[in-house]
């Protein structure tokens, strides 16, 4: 069992490379599935999802071969099975991309219930459903598997109405519909930089997907896709996550290697709070010098706030002046780790979807724990920020979406290691 051990305190200077985003690459590889042929993707960022997510395309027949550590090329022409394998698939969230690439291509999908982070809510995928079965499929739960079939051979392209904005549902559904016959318009769309990176990648591979990024998206179904070579967006949240951790703990750092505008809606409001930015043309320089001003985030789909910073920037405002109010509007529920949050002497209440902080004048290092990708984050800005030594287990969890966080955190100054413990000790000092 691996957790981390950080002596907090000290401010970060330096710089960081930041990587190919997590969830664009958890959607385009499962993607890489209906292209007959093959296709290179490059700036693949080195974390757990992404390895899970190239093994499941392995069992399924896909040949993949690694030309270095962030690019790959996957070889999808001999694909043998269309059910994938359970233990693989129910570990990360992101199999549900599998349903829609699958059932685009070949027209079934069996693939297990998805796993991933539970941050307490429900997160369900009847806007997947919706959309598969407007376009022609049915979908059944069996053995804890979704089934998804058409008797027709192929699905057929159609008008899709999302109830609610879903990332998610989004992407799987203009997964499905790259290769139905005739045009499908799927409305009410999320507007995710990631959303439209598959866009982009499908495109490549010969789709004719046209709108992502709006409201409103139209796919022209297409006979077959065929190979070539995309790289992957920067990520937004790992970038917005090191720009927390400056503004939690002081200090300056340049990020580099990201799209500036994806990152607009993080820097607006750390700026709010007494943080400086300058904006070059694939860099950001954060610096933070004097006392964090409180401010109010409210979560919602891009281009407003990332639910996926919400826990990190709530770190940040518990060393903020006055009393600050974070409402979470994407999820039902996403405050678990508050409770870490306080064993360090934050002030945090939850009420519903809205947590109000009031400023500490610091925090102090403690045992905590990870619960789930975001929220083990968070903790990490804490524990840098904090007097004292921190132990955080669970970190699993961080390391399904950020690549060399231990690495990239001490070549900015952080005391941050990586150790292993027997899991019977670190129950006990769980207890303790």
């Amino acid at each position: 069992m691996t957790k981390y051990i950080v002596q907090g305190g000290k401010p970060l200077f330096g710089e960081v490379d930041i990587s190919g985003a997590k969830n664009a690459a958890v959607a385009i590889i499962p993607a890489a599935l209906m292209v007959d042929g093959v296709c290179r993707i490059e700036n693949i960022p080195q974390i757990s999802d992404v390895t899970m997510s190239l093994r499941i395309l392995e069992r399924l027949g896909a040949v993949i071969r690694s030309i270095n550590p962030h690019t790959v090329e996957i070889d999808c022409t001999r694909i043998h099975s269309t059910r994938t394998d359970y233990e693989l698939s129910r570990k990360i969230r992101a199999s549900y991309y599998l349903i829609g690439s699958l059932l685009g291509r070949f027209g079934q999908a069996e693939v297990a219930m998805p796993g991933g982070c539970n941050f307490g809510g429900v997160r369900p995928i009847d806007q997947h459903v919706k959309g598969f079965t407007a376009l022609g499929a049915k979908v059944v739960v069996e053995g804890g598997f979704i089934r998804a079939f058409t008797e027709r051979g192929r699905l057929k392209g159609a008008n899709i109405y999302l109830d609610v904005v879903s990332v998610g549902a989004t992407m799987n559904i203009m997964m499905a519909a790259a290769m139905a016959e005739g045009l499908t318009v799927i409305e009410n769309c999320a507007k995710e930089p990631h959303i439209v990176d598959l866009a982009n990648f499908l495109n490549s591979m010969g789709a004719n997907i046209r709108g992502a990024g709006t409201d409103t998206i139209k796919i022209q179904g297409v006979d077959r896709l065929t190979g070539g070579t995309y790289a992957i967006i920067p990520d937004q949240i790992e970038a917005g996550t090191y720009m927390a951790a400056v503004a939690a703990t002081g200090g300056q750092i340049l990020v580099k290697n990201i799209i500036p505008k994806h990152m607009d809606c993080i820097t607006a409001k750390l700026i709010e709070m007494g943080v400086e930015v300058e904006e070059h043309e694939d860099t950001l320089l954060v610096r933070r010098t004097g006392d964090l001003q409180r401010t109010n985030i409210k979560t919602l789909p891009y281009p407003g706030f990332p639910t996926d910073m919400q826990p990190q920037i709530t770190a940040v405002l518990s060393l903020a002046k006055g009393t600050s109010l974070v409402t979470e509007s994407v999820w039902n529920s996403r405050y678990r780790y508050v409770d870490e949050l306080k064993r360090m002497g934050a002030n945090i209440q939850v009420d519903d979807k809205t947590a109000v902080v009031e400023g500490v004048d610091h925090l102090t290092g403690a045992p905590i724990q990870a619960y789930d990708l975001r929220a083990g984050a968070a903790c990490v800005i804490a524990a840098l920020a904090a007097h004292g030594e921190s132990e955080i287990s669970g970190v699993q969890y961080i390391e399904r979406g950020y690549e060399d966080i231990i690495l990239k955190l001490q070549a900015l100054g952080a005391n941050i290691r990586s150790v292993e413990v027997d899991e019977e000790d670190a129950v006990s000092v769980r207890i303790g």
